[in-house]
């Protein structure tokens, strides 16, 4: 009976770990089946690229880009690696059919189509032009429908994430979703900061596991240091999402660090909506002022290190950044910390 600690309880661990994800690896092509989470201004080529040479599946954040920019910043991704990697485009830009065109010209070979359900167009457009389809599902209904679309992997994203996040945790999603969804590989994510818990959702019935927050706050992250030392100092309590205070207004929810900028949006809101009551603006002009506040404020945290008034998008995993390391560094952590699990699960079981 081999000790948790010995080489063969390792070795044994470490033929589990790859059993697990076996068909997210063979998915994404990659060492071990860690995603990298698509950050606008955060997810460029060098981290992308960083990951990818890791081990791992690096994700490059199109965001708001046009087909120039994209096309340039894949070539620069492939300059850097030689190892699969994806491209993350948001369903509602103008240009999307322009983007997967580029996409496909480059011959990436995963897109992901994020920020809602993809049209029926977008996707024949990314599968016949031979790209693998992820895509966004954030209930068990959605998951079936994108299925039957045509997605060939699923990423379910838990509210603890970081950035736009929806209404449920990951715990719950993973209950309803991974038991149901067996026809193609699932990725979880949200809140997930350390190997046990990836392991936990790989026997619940995962393929594999998407990290954002951990990576943004990488060496390899073109953040400024600020923004990297506010992950740093952050427990998992200060990582809250964006408060809208009238039903009238929407905010569409944002989980980023608390700060100086979060309490000006409370004020800001008050204050346009006394406007709006007091007849100065219409619905229309006060929405829209609530709905400009933050433009451009997550570059003004990422880029420039303003995080006291800037958007410091982050996840409640912000909690388990406890120094700035290496993209490797990090993925090599959560594989031992998954295969010391293991390796303590086996013991138990004989």
């Amino acid at each position: 009976m081999p000790e948790p600690g010995s080489t063969a309880a390792r070795a044994e661990a470490r033929e589990t770990l790859e059993r697990l994800w076996a068909r997210g690896r063979a998915f994404l092509g990659t060492r071990t089946a860690i995603m990298g989470g698509a950050m606008s201004w955060v997810s460029e080529h060098t981290l992308t690229a960083a990951i990818s040479n890791a081990g791992g599946f690096g994700v490059l954040a199109c965001g708001s880009m046009g087909p120039d920019l994209l096309a340039r910043e894949i070539e620069a991704t492939k300059a850097l690696t030689d190892k699969p990697f994806g491209v993350n485009l948001i369903t509602m830009h103008p240009q999307l059919d322009d983007l997967i065109g580029v996409c496909l010209a480059a011959k990436v070979g995963h897109v992901v189509l994020a920020g809602g359900v993809p049209s029926g167009a977008a996707v024949r457009a990314v599968k016949d032009g031979g790209a693998r389809l992820i895509c966004f599902a954030p209930a068990l209904v959605l998951a079936r429908r994108l299925v039957r679309l045509g997605a060939d992997a699923l990423v379910i994203e838990g509210s603890e994430a970081g950035g736009h996040i929806g209404p449920v945790s990951l715990t719950v999603l993973a209950q309803e979703i991974l038991p149901q969804v067996r026809d193609v590989p699932v990725f979880v994510a949200g809140g997930l900061g350390r190997g046990e818990a990836i392991v936990a959702y790989l026997e619940m019935g995962a393929s594999g596991a998407q990290l954002g927050t951990r990576f943004a706050a990488a060496e390899e992250s073109i953040a400024h240091p600020r923004f990297k030392q506010a992950f740093v100092r952050a427990q998992a309590r200060d990582a809250v999402p964006s408060v809208q205070l009238d039903p009238r207004f929407p905010v569409i929810p944002v989980r980023g660090l608390a700060n100086e900028g979060s309490r000006k949006f409370l004020e800001f809101q008050a204050e346009t909506i006394r406007r709006f009551q007091d007849g100065q603006l219409s619905r229309e002009e006060a929405q829209l002022a609530i709905e400009h506040f933050w433009a451009g404020a997550l570059r003004r945290a990422v880029i420039d290190g303003d995080v006291e008034t800037g958007s410091v998008m982050a996840g409640q995993s912000v909690g388990l950044v406890g120094s700035v390391q290496k993209v490797a560094e990090i993925i090599d952590e959560l594989v031992e910390q998954a295969v010391a699990a293991l390796a303590v699960r086996h013991r138990i079981a004989m």
